[in-house]
């Protein structure tokens, strides 16, 4: 990558989104960073770097999405990289789940995903190259006890990155969907998980590396056994 290339991470916070966004800049490329509290966010990319870029986002609206696009690449140009990191973390009975736990959890995973991969894939199939990435978890392939309602969200983003990913390879798209199997280390995640090991914590650099460690249309499997990328095919 060459320092004229940006990255655009939607869904950014403390923990992996920053890790992202850093390791990015590292690279020297600039980031666009994008997510719902500009205040916030603002600050966060000011914390990193000079070519860190704030941008209010509410992923699931389809309007804001493809806002946010033509505001990237007109003040830095086409992303080589798109990464869609929105997720939420529900744990709820399935006797107590709502209509509203579902939808919400599917908007912000699977239906967001096709907001931000389709604006992606349109810039990036006018060009010819570029990377769409998507965070997935270990609800993507595993629906575990009292987290059904973020399983069918990232369900959903799976199978929207394997179907983009057979479309769009022959077109110089590369798209690939990450599975992170753990929990990853944030304050709020270990106040919610407080009875587990800290070992047992993913540490956000670590992933945000595997992510950045992709050559052409391989993606490398990062060596700690909990994480896998994959050509999401």
């Amino acid at each position: 990558m060459s320092g004229n290339e940006v990255a655009l991470i939607v869904g950014v916070g403390p923990g992996l989104g920053a890790a992202l966004a850093r390791r990015f800049s590292a690279a020297g490329l600039a980031v666009a960073v994008a997510a719902r509290d500009l205040p916030a966010l603002t600050s966060l990319a000011a914390a990193i770097g000079p070519d860190v870029h704030a941008y209010r986002c509410d992923v699931t609206d389809e309007a804001q999405v493809e806002k946010l696009f033509q505001s990237v690449q007109q003040d830095l140009g086409v992303p080589a990289v798109a990464i869609h990191n929105a997720g939420s973390y529900s744990c709820k009975s399935i006797l107590e789940s709502t209509k509203d736990d579902v939808e919400g959890c599917w908007r912000l995973t699977a239906l967001a995903g096709f907001f931000v991969g389709r604006a992606a894939a349109r810039l990036m199939v006018a060009r010819g190259d570029g990377t769409i990435l998507f965070t997935g978890a270990t609800g993507s392939i595993r629906g575990s006890a009292l987290f059904q309602n973020s399983a069918i969200g990232k369900f959903g983003l799976r199978a929207l990155a394997q179907s983009m990913a057979r479309e769009l390879q022959p077109r110089g798209v590369h798209v690939a969907h990450a599975i992170i199997d753990g929990p990853i280390n944030s304050e709020r995640l270990r106040t919610m998980l407080s009875d587990r090991s800290p070992d047992s914590f993913l540490q956000p650099d670590d992933i945000a590396e595997a992510y950045y460690q992709r050559d052409g249309y391989r993606v490398n499997v990062f060596s700690n056994p909990l994480l896998s990328m994959a050509v999401a095919v």
